[in-house]
């Protein structure tokens, strides 16, 4: 009887914090896309775009991060699944539902490898722009020789920039929440009755 009650609990645990892991990611991955496409938007339409130092790969990590987190959403869905199905005659071998949640925490991990590669390709770029700026309150400053447009001195860092390293930032937590759940559902998996 208390093997019964034991799967109970294990189906009720996949069930809810596989829902938790996915509405987390889908929620982090919407704020992510927004993030991507502003700044794909943005970054076309600002003034001095040609001058960004590097921030192309620190980008593309993490749009590799992203699509991963979208199979990462998948899995999660399969978790529910998989807690749904702990309740039915035919039901998953305790192999076959460790290694689902096993399959999403090495795409969490192999994801927060990814972001955290992109983030430090973004923080080395904005390091070395913020190191060419010009001191003062305003970082850049405009130059005016007579009779002539101004032009800006240094490398301001923009909001464009900065949101991108706020896009990495968030598909890596949205990683992270991944992993913090496969592990606590493995840890729950193999506790022994």
């Amino acid at each position: 009887m208390a093997d019964r009650l034991d799967l109970q609990l294990i189906s009720a645990a996949l069930r809810r914090m596989g829902w938790v892991r996915f509405w987390a990611q889908v929620v982090l991955g919407v704020v992510v896309i927004g993030v991507l496409t502003f700044n794909n938007i943005g970054g076309r339409l600002a003034a001095n775009s040609s001058r960004a130092l590097g921030l192309g790969p620190g980008i593309s990590l993490t749009t590799l991060a992203f699509l991963l987190l979208l199979w990462c959403l998948w899995q999660s869905w399969l978790i529910v699944r998989c807690g749904r199905a702990l309740n039915s005659p035919v039901r998953p071998s305790k192999g076959e539902t460790a290694r689902l949640i096993k399959r999403g925490l090495i795409a969490d991990l192999v994801g927060i490898t990814l972001a955290v590669v992109g983030y430090q390709s973004m923080a080395g770029s904005l390091f070395v722009q913020a190191s060419q700026q010009v001191p003062g309150f305003f970082g850049a400053q405009i130059q005016a020789a007579p009779g002539a447009a101004g032009r800006v001195i240094g490398l301001p860092i923009t909001s464009i920039e900065m949101l991108s390293v706020l896009g990495n930032t968030q598909v890596l937590f949205a990683h992270l929440i991944g992993l913090w759940i496969s592990l606590w559902l493995l840890q729950r998996i193999y506790r022994p009755s």
